[in-house]
């Protein structure tokens, strides 16, 4: 495994005969890695030669700063979880990655203004606009996405076929513990009684009859709702625990 901070390192290795007739797989974070993390890896290691993992905590995707000061930055352990199925670690700084200090930028105008957008204006707009940069660098035949962060994955879809990226984006279904819950680096937020709590986020979106029954149900239960939306077969929800917002979907 190869870890590269400078981007510039980094482009002159991909342009080499390291990657000459390899296909390549990737799987863009931002760290504090986790088995769902881990099983994203495996699959790209399955199906490609060479794996790439990047790891950047995007500041342009949080509309809250207090959200981004307290993620967690776990580069040691997040680069011992990936051994074995990484070939190479790319985790570049800030003023690299927005040498343009986010002057341009992708927005998209339709899908990406409803539920986790419209609660967190701009949130889109960086993850696009990050996944596009890491896109044309890695130059991946494969890229990976989790279905827990389905909007996120349908926009990211939307932008390759709207800007002709030669890269397949693949789903991988969502990883959850053995009690339901979604696997997700916020969980390690939430005290032991509130990860306890947390079970019923996912129960409740399956159960219920329609996406207006379930808000009650979850309020009832400690969760603040942001919102519950069905859409496409589709149950999107977000709720607030301990100060810890939580996303999740389930299939109708």
């Amino acid at each position: 495994m190869r870890v590269f901070k400078s981007i510039g390192e980094w482009q002159a290795v991909r342009a080499g005969p390291d990657f000459s007739g390899r296909t390549v797989g990737f799987v863009p974070t931002m760290g504090a890695l986790h088995a769902g993390h881990r099983a994203l890896l495996a699959r790209a290691r399955a199906e490609n030669d060479l794996v790439v993992l990047s790891i950047f905590v995007n500041p342009t995707q949080f509309n809250d700063p207090k959200d981004l000061n307290v993620y967690p930055r776990t580069l040691e352990a997040d680069i011992a979880l990936s051994e074995g199925l990484v070939d190479f670690v790319l985790t570049p700084p800030a003023n690299e990655l927005y040498v343009d200090d986010y002057h341009y930028r992708v927005t998209e105008t339709d899908l990406s203004l409803r539920w986790e957008g419209a609660h967190r204006p701009g949130h889109f707009d960086g993850v696009l606009t990050v996944v596009l940069k890491l896109l044309n660098l890695v130059q991946a035949n494969r890229a990976y996405f989790g279905e827990k962060d389905w909007q996120q994955l349908q926009l990211v879809r939307g932008m390759a076929q709207a800007f002709f990226l030669p890269v397949e984006i693949v789903t991988c279904s969502t990883e959850r513990a053995a009690d339901g819950l979604a696997l997700s680096s916020r969980n390690a937020r939430l005290s032991p009684v509130g990860r306890v709590q947390a079970t019923a986020f996912s129960r409740i979106l399956r159960e219920s009859p329609s996406a207006a029954a379930a808000v009650p149900l979850l309020e009832a239960a400690g969760f603040g709702v942001d919102y519950v939306a069905d859409h496409e077969n589709i149950r999107l929800g977000a709720v607030r625990l301990e100060g810890v917002r939580l996303i999740d979907n389930v299939r109708l």
